[in-house]
């Protein structure tokens, strides 16, 4: 069974960081391709970061330069570290994994922003 396990979600002020974490169970980590997504009150959830099982990251234009995307594969963790944080980074944010031609998602974790 897999599971995805986010933490590290909170309430930050506008500027400062946060890192969250995703845990995941299965042995096939190492060749999954994971990626952070988030999704704002009444709007649609929304591509954050990915990175592929080789390691090759992409990033959403509104956080390029501030969010690092990181995999882990002995701990079966990926990262994603924000920096300069403003209010319309206020969101829940879902680790999404891919893996053998299934997608699955977290549960989320909120992420506050104040202003």
């Amino acid at each position: 069974q897999v599971q995805l396990v986010e933490s590290g979600g909170g309430l930050v002020q506008a500027g400062g960081s946060l890192r969250l974490s995703c845990a995941a169970s299965g042995r096939t980590f190492s060749s999954d391709d994971m990626s952070w997504y988030r999704q704002a009150p009444g709007q649609e959830r929304e591509f954050v970061a990915s990175i592929e099982w080789w390691g090759r990251t992409d990033y959403a234009g509104s956080v390029r330069g501030r969010f690092i995307i990181s995999k882990d594969n002995a701990k079966n963790t990926v990262d994603l570290q924000m920096y300069s944080l403003n209010p319309g980074d206020t969101a829940i944010y879902y680790c999404q994994r891919r893996s053998s031609g299934s997608t699955y998602w977290g549960q989320g974790t909120q992420v506050t922003v104040s202003s």
